[in-house]
């Protein structure tokens, strides 16, 4: 070594540290029971991750929905229940409840208004 190289004194004592950090971690997880816990931790997360997922997912969709319409989003339901990918929700333009259909889908982000239920009951407006 020359006079002008510093010394590196740093590696050693992260070296240590790091050490120091996979023995305590090491211990911790060498019990049965801390790992079994984790994996319940990780499996209940993941649970409910994919319950959550289209109710997310439509609800974004509706929210891009309602900023591009000037509408206020009210809210979704949390599946799809007829399996079509699309959950229903509702928003408010102006004072009229609007019912959508928002994908589920992260591939098809967006809204459909389902004039369907929006409809008057013909038959009943007839009197049959």
């Amino acid at each position: 070594m020359t006079e002008n190289q510093p010394v590196d004194t740093a590696t050693p004592m992260t070296a240590s540290i790091m050490d120091s950090i996979k023995g305590f971690l090491g211990n911790i997880l060498s019990s049965w029971k801390v790992r079994i816990t984790l994996l319940a931790i990780v499996l209940l997360g993941i649970g409910i991750l994919a319950f959550f997922y289209q109710h997310w997912v439509a609800e974004f969709g509706m929210k891009l929905w309602t900023n591009s319409s000037g509408a206020k989003p009210i809210e979704c339901v949390l599946k799809d229940t007829n399996n079509d990918n699309y959950v229903s929700c509702s928003a408010l333009l102006g004072e009229q409840v609007v019912p959508l259909e928002c994908s589920s889908s992260l591939f098809n982000l967006g809204c459909r208004v389902n004039y369907g239920s929006a409809l008057p009951n013909i038959k009943a407006a007839r009197g049959n």
